[in-house]
């Protein structure tokens, strides 16, 4: 299957899907977009209840990214990205996001660039370094003292009491 502009077929003997070239780049930030290249997708049939058009139209939609030959995200980008979406991302390292909340083509595609944004930024954002912290001098004593008695409780309760009789 070539994959861009031609029509596939799912094994059982009827066309279910188009590849599309995207026009439009899609912006992450104000500073970052990718590039419609790295971008493809296809609508396929969706399951569920449809009525009449269920065997005819094919509203989902399959948005496909290639995390690991992307040129506009950096490495660590990569890395968060194939970690958070680590379900979604196949053997060569392409991201699927799929859509089929509506019944219209080209919103179910609108929504689907915007899970990818939203994904990707997730992984542009760098996590916070843990800054060690040390407890404080009371706290310790604090820790220690109610150790104690929690101890002494536990001794006081295994001591006999001698019963004279």
């Amino acid at each position: 299957m070539h994959p861009r502009g031609s029509a596939g077929c799912d094994g059982r003997g009827f066309a279910c899907y188009a590849w599309i070239v995207m026009g439009d780049a899609l912006a992450v930030t104000s500073r970052l977009k990718l590039p419609a290249e790295e971008l493809s997708w296809t609508a396929v049939r969706a399951s569920g209840p449809g009525g009449q058009n269920v065997n005819k139209v094919s509203s989902k939609v399959e948005l496909r990214f290639d995390v690991r030959g992307s040129r506009v995200l950096d490495g660590p980008t990569k890395a968060r990205l194939l970690a958070i979406a680590r379900r979604r991302i196949d053997a060569r390292g392409v991201l699927l996001v799929t859509c089929q909340v509506t019944r219209d083509q080209r919103r179910n595609l609108e929504l689907a660039r915007q899970r990818l944004a939203e994904l990707v930024r997730r992984a542009l954002q760098r996590p916070r370094s843990r800054r060690p912290t040390k407890p404080t001098p009371g706290s310790q004593q604090r820790r220690l003292a109610a150790k104690r008695k929690r101890g002494e409780h536990k001794r006081r309760r295994a001591q006999p009491v001698d019963a004279e009789g």
